[in-house]
């Protein structure tokens, strides 16, 4: 079966996958998570394939998690939810083939929490970073209370989360978030410059020296991930959220 919310194309050894919900900023909705975890299991099983580029169609990388899915949310619902993501994010680290975030545009809430699991990241001059769980009375997820203060620090972690303001991806590449910034128009170009050095070389070096990297993490992330799925069941059920999700709601019609 065709998948229906991304689409893939392999040049090569490098396998391209392109989040295909623009019309929702390509919300990260259950249904398109599955096929992306479907989507890096065949990678990985598929020998030929060296480097894996992940970005999305239309004017946003992704605007993360699917606000009208999580209306109404309930407790039991919320934590089935985000405990049913934990095999994406695994296989992110897993996977030992490096993933490359080409990022086109917005990248918010669980959007920039998926660029934080890739392995190498590559942005549009015109793209940006937002912490937005903030904005809808949500505790950051999808791994974010994990990798954003490895990367940054605590503190410049907590502004970018208790604030959720734009960090532009110049902002972002003195973070360190971001590893390249390249002009729009050759983005596409300069992704696939990055894909074919990282495919000539080693692929049992750089998949190995992958999972060295991430082993020592992967030991903490369970139980944040337990603890995030708590925390965010207490944020299901108070008015902020609740406000939050009917103030986006109103901004957008």
């Amino acid at each position: 079966m065709q998948p229906s919310f991304i689409v893939k194309e392999k040049v090569g050894t490098v396998l391209r996958i392109a989040l295909n919900v623009p019309d929702t900023r390509n919300a990260l909705s259950m249904e398109l998570r599955s096929e992306l975890l479907q989507a890096l299991e065949d990678a990985e099983r598929d020998e030929d394939v060296r480097v894996i580029i992940l970005t999305g169609e239309g004017k946003a990388f992704s605007a993360g998690g699917d606000l009208k899915a999580l209306k109404g949310m309930t407790t039991l619902k919320g934590r089935q939810r985000l405990q049913q993501s934990q095999p994406l994010i695994f296989k992110m680290l897993d996977i030992e083939k490096p993933i490359i975030a080409s990022v086109n545009g917005p990248a918010a809430g669980a959007g920039f929490s998926l660029v934080l699991l890739c392995d190498y990241v590559i942005a549009s001059e015109q793209a940006f970073f937002v912490q937005s769980f903030v904005h809808v009375g949500l505790v950051p997820d999808f791994a974010a209370l994990h990798f954003l203060p490895t990367l940054i620090g605590k503190q410049k972690a907590k502004e970018l989360m208790f604030l959720g303001e734009r960090v532009t991806a110049q902002e972002a590449e003195q973070l360190g978030i971001v590893n390249r910034v390249v002009a729009h128009d050759s983005l596409q170009e300069e992704t696939y410059e990055v894909a074919k050095r990282l495919a000539s070389k080693s692929p049992v070096s750089i998949g190995l020296t992958k999972k060295l990297l991430n082993s020592h993490m992967n030991r903490d992330l369970k139980t944040l991930l337990e603890l995030e799925a708590s925390a965010q069941d207490l944020c299901f059920q108070s008015d902020d959220f609740k406000e939050g999700v009917s103030a986006f709601f109103k901004a957008s019609t």
